[in-house]
């Protein structure tokens, strides 16, 4: 495993942080007190218990091209979420600690699809697999919605968690006909309405010498003096405009990732003239934005429904 694991960075602490007023469109989440007081451990995220998926569907022929598909109570159509999973890029942590998101994702009227991809440590992962493989997932939906008529690919939303936010907003702002690596990522792109991050990495030079950002270097290929171009091509915050809607989630005693990584993003796309919002849950610590138990989960709901619209 490349760099510390998740409960070994939880282990060193929260950093108190919160909604700054210098921070256009930033606001805070509700009761502090409780999300500081029950601030939610990966241990405990990954222990969640949550109802199998409805469905587990390949996306391509690789053993990690498969994701698990939830749909809502009653048949009717219904938004979807693209749930992309964290964890430093690595092969250590897969789509299992987000179960207990992804169906109170479902409970709450949304159609979930959680991909899998290959990440560093897993044959084809790194360059260039993990964003073909992020790529080929989302797309996938069109492909989902063929079967489920339940999925209504009119109101799409990526939403990733930490790792995962670098991706869905990556993949939401692939450009017709972009490549990685000499590979297709975006004949056809799905078209979303908006992006939740959850604590997402928002720029990978400046993450790189932070906790998790040591599996940087294995994802890229290289470092950033290396190969500044994959590093600026790959890195939301070079990507500006986005093309897209963003709702950044931050908890302000997060360990992992600096709300900077947020808020840094947030002012870029708001001065592009795009929209974008950050909400700052003051207490809450990394995981708390994927604990359906954690007080900030009510944040990352909002920014969902805010993003997919009215029926």
């Amino acid at each position: 495993m490349i760099g510390r694991s998740f409960p070994a960075l939880m282990a060193l602490g929260a950093v108190g942080a919160s909604c700054t007023l210098v921070l256009t469109g930033c606001r805070s989440g509700a009761a502090p007190e409780r999300a500081a007081r029950n601030m939610v451990g990966y241990d405990e995220v990954a222990a969640t218990p949550a109802p199998p998926a409805d469905h587990r569907v390949a996306y391509g022929p690789a053993p990690l091209q498969f994701g698990e598909l939830r749909l809502p109570r009653g048949g009717t159509r219904a938004p979807v979420v693209v749930l992309v999973h964290g964890g430093c890029w690595q092969s250590a942590y897969d789509l299992r600690h987000v179960s207990a998101a992804a169906a109170s994702l479902a409970n709450a009227g949304f159609a979930v699809w959680t991909p899998e991809y290959a990440r560093v440590g897993d044959e084809g992962g790194g360059w260039p697999g993990t964003f073909v493989d992020v790529a080929r997932a989302i797309d996938h939906v069109r492909e989902l919605a063929r079967v489920h008529a339940a999925l209504d690919t009119t109101r799409v939303v990526l939403m990733g968690h930490s790792a995962g936010g670098h991706l869905a907003l990556w993949a939401a702002s692939r450009r017709p006909g972009e490549t990685v690596g000499g590979q297709a990522v975006a004949r056809a792109p799905l078209r979303v309405a908006g992006v939740v991050s959850l604590a997402g990495i928002t720029d990978l030079a400046a993450y790189a010498p932070s906790r998790c950002g040591s599996a940087i270097v294995p994802l890229l290929g290289g470092t950033a003096a290396e190969f500044p171009d994959r590093f600026r091509t790959l890195s939301p915050a070079s990507r500006i405009p986005l093309g897209v809607a963003v709702h950044a989630v931050h908890g302000g005693a997060d360990a992992i990732v600096p709300t900077a990584q947020s808020a840094g993003l947030v002012a870029a796309m708001r001065a592009a003239g795009e929209r974008a919002e950050l909400t700052v849950v003051p207490g809450a610590g990394h995981f708390d934005l994927i604990a359906p138990q954690a007080a900030a989960w009510s944040a990352v709901l909002a920014a969902a429904r805010g993003l997919a619209g009215p029926r």
